[in-house]
């Protein structure tokens, strides 16, 4: 990234600015502008998270908001209530308190000396939700957002749910949100309040998980905030970005099929993180482009910001399999709109296993036509398949696909005579019969190449008690056949000449899914089951220049000593005395001082997820956290941990929550709840 400090304008911080809401709750604001605006007003743009402005998320910060700020605008970070240095309690994600905060801060901002009155929203993961959920209430200010890594349906596609089974990060994130809700705030900041301030999370917060898991089917509690239930209500433009390495490779181009505002999409080969720091790479200059939007938007420069393609696209080229990328290669394609016309829905029937292509595919005549294959994947299956979200540290994409293919029922393509291209959602729809009342598919596509090494390209999972839909499942009958499709996540990628294309099924993937109550036997009927991939044809034209994207720029960022060396670990482990299986996962940031405020922080997290045998109930996942806050004689820190569990009929949910000041523990809390099943 080229660091860049002449900027158009020359700018101010204000650290520590405080913004009332209408309940007398006082949230707090880091405000870059530029020096001028105490003469002439500029559009303010607002990023509102729970990750701490002051410290945990100060130095990446530093990087865009001032580089915004010096090219004429108000960047305003806040702190949701309850989190950082803003007042109250954060209870759950996205709340309707959150939004209303959210359009109160919007009006305070619009009104100050230094704004023009025009607003814009931006962020990533939970900033972007903010952003794109703020903007379907439509506050009059609001101009237009800029949005990456999200999604619009908080059921079907986030990450607690998919296809209406359990994701493991709807404990994982669980987990880190029960840490960031009950750390204290900054006493240089608020005073001699602070430890009133902090008990007070700690007392009013739970673990979120007990909530998560009293939603398992789509309901109100679900369809509150997600977009997709009215795209209508979204009246302003949207550029909105993700990576294909994300778990949130999918919204990007719901959006752009479904809004009728102004929008660009942008898909690139990354992780779960902004464009500009995207790894794997390529990253690309994305402040720029969100300068560029911003100009457009909120000053009215006509600057040919919506020339050009609706999507913007990285086509992935073949890698060998391997948890953690440096660059993807591939190049940039660009589509006029979305759905494109220039891609085809190509169904591909299975057969005998084989993915057969279209003019073969009456298969064989007689006896044998339609007959069954059968699969009952042992729980190992998915130990490979790497985080829902990756955040390339520690490594944790998903590694070769052989062993797991050895668990499922595989189906492959002859041979590629000439390279295949994809752009979409492949679908997997399935003729099939199960052994038990609840059961899930999961469907792999991978790439294969001469030497047998096998990339994942995408995957889906569906519980099949879901498959009319995600607000009424139904147990499923068995024996009896049914008609399923498997949703995969979208994905651009090359099948080069040589490679061959693989479909796996599997009925567990644990642990990035929680497998059903009892091992299922899962029958596909050849013939009448069929993969449909959205070829993008190879001669295609891309319609965009040699090189659309400028190098990453960004301000310096905020001066930061390192104290202890970070650790990351990705560990599969198997006892084969007592047959326990375990995947344990450590992120340990170390400890850094933000120098300019003598802060010392550190943050440490540790999963662990365990099963023994085949024993579907003995399956179980640990989420721990440790933060820790110091400066001079003020030492505190939070420790949560989170254990997961379940029977047949139920799920085990204990917790602890310990608060210290220095070695001394001020507060301790434990929870021990049991909660019933629905049909998972």
């Amino acid at each position: 990234m080229r660091f860049v400090s002449n900027l158009p304008h020359a700018t101010k911080e204000e650290e520590h600015v405080v913004v009332p809401m209408s309940d007398g709750t006082r949230l707090s604001a880091r405000v870059w502008r530029p020096v001028s605006s105490d003469e002439e007003p500029v559009p303010a743009v607002l990023e509102y998270i729970p990750y701490r402005k002051r410290d945990l998320t100060a130095v990446r910060d530093s990087i865009h908001h001032p580089y915004i700020a010096g090219h004429g605008y108000a960047c305003v970070r806040v702190d949701l209530r309850g989190t950082g240095d803003s007042e109250g309690v954060l209870a759950d994600e996205y709340l309707e308190q959150e939004q209303a905060d959210a359009e109160e801060v919007l009006a305070w901002l619009a009104e100050q000396p230094w704004c023009d009155g025009s607003t814009g929203m931006m962020g990533i993961s939970w900033g972007a939700f903010a952003a794109l959920q703020t903007a379907a209430r439509q506050p009059p200010s609001l101009r237009a957002v800029v949005i990456a890594s999200f999604t619009d349906d908080r059921y079907a596609d986030d990450m607690h749910y998919m296809g209406g089974a359990m994701l493991s990060d709807n404990l994982a994130e669980a987990g880190t949100m029960f840490a960031y809700a009950t750390c204290p705030p900054d006493p240089a900041v608020v005073g001699d309040r602070w430890r009133d301030m902090w008990h007070e999370r700690m007392e009013h917060t739970r673990p979120w998980v007990l909530e998560w898991l009293r939603h398992q089917r789509r309901d109100d509690y679900w369809r509150h905030a997600s977009v997709c239930e009215d795209y209508t209500a979204v009246r302003c433009p949207v550029l909105a970005s993700s990576g294909w390495a994300d778990g949130y490779s999918n919204a990007v181009t719901r959006l752009l099929g479904n809004l009728d505002v102004p929008r660009k999409g942008l898909i690139g080969p990354w992780s779960h993180k902004f464009p500009h720091l995207g790894e794997p790479g390529p990253a690309i200059g994305y402040l720029q482009e969100v300068v560029k939007w911003w100009d457009h938007w909120l000053k009215g420069v006509d600057n040919g910001v919506m020339d050009g393609p609706m999507l913007q696209t990285w086509m992935q080229e073949s890698v060998p399999p391997s948890t953690s990328y440096e660059e993807r290669p591939g190049r940039w394609v660009g589509e006029p709109e979305w759905p494109s016309p220039h891609i085809r829905p190509v169904a591909h029937p299975l057969l005998r296993h084989r993915i057969v292509t279209p003019p073969d595919a009456a298969g064989p005549r007689g006896d044998d036509a339609g007959e069954a294959m059968t699969v009952q994947s042992p729980l190992s299956v998915g130990q490979f398949a790497g985080k829902w979200a990756s955040y390339n540290a520690p490594p944790d994409l998903p590694y070769d696909q052989r062993e797991e293919d050895g668990g499922s029922l595989v189906f492959d393509t002859e041979v590629l005579g000439e390279p295949v291209e994809i752009l979409g959602s492949p679908t997997v729809e399935l003729d099939l019969s199960v052994s038990e009342p609840v059961a899930t598919v999961a469907a792999r596509l991978s790439d294969v190449a001469p030497d047998g090494r096998a990339t994942r390209v995408t995957y889906g999972v569906l519980n099949l008690t879901h498959r009319d839909g995600t607000g009424e499942p139904e147990p499923l009958e068995p024996g009896r056949r049914y008609r399923a499709t498997v949703q995969l996540n979208g994905v651009a990628q090359v099948f080069p000449r040589g490679h061959r294309i693989r479909l796996s099924l599997s009925t567990s993937y644990w642990p990035l899914a929680w497998p059903p109550p009892r091992p299922v036997l899962l029958s596909v009927h050849e013939r009448s089951s069929t993969l449909t991939l959205p070829v993008r044809p190879v001669e295609e034209p891309d319609e965009l220049p040699q090189r659309p994207f400028g190098e990453p720029e960004g301000a310096p960022p905020l001066a930061s000593t390192r104290l202890s060396a970070p650790e990351q670990r990705w560990e599969v482990k198997r006892d084969l005395i007592g047959y326990e299986s375990a995947l344990e996962i450590v992120k340990d940031r170390g400890t850094v001082r933000i120098d300019d405020i003598g802060l010392d922080v550190g943050c440490r997290a540790y999963e662990r997820y365990t099963a023994t045998a085949d024993d579907f109930t003995s399956v179980g996942g640990e989420s721990a956290w440790t933060m820790r806050f110091r400066r001079d004689d003020w030492d505190v820190r939070v420790e949560t941990r989170t254990e997961l569990r379940c029977s047949e009929s139920e799920f085990f949910v204990d917790a602890t929550l310990d608060g210290y000041e220095g070695e001394r523990r001020v507060f301790s809390r434990t929870w021990n709840e049991t909660l019933p099943r629905d049909l998972l």
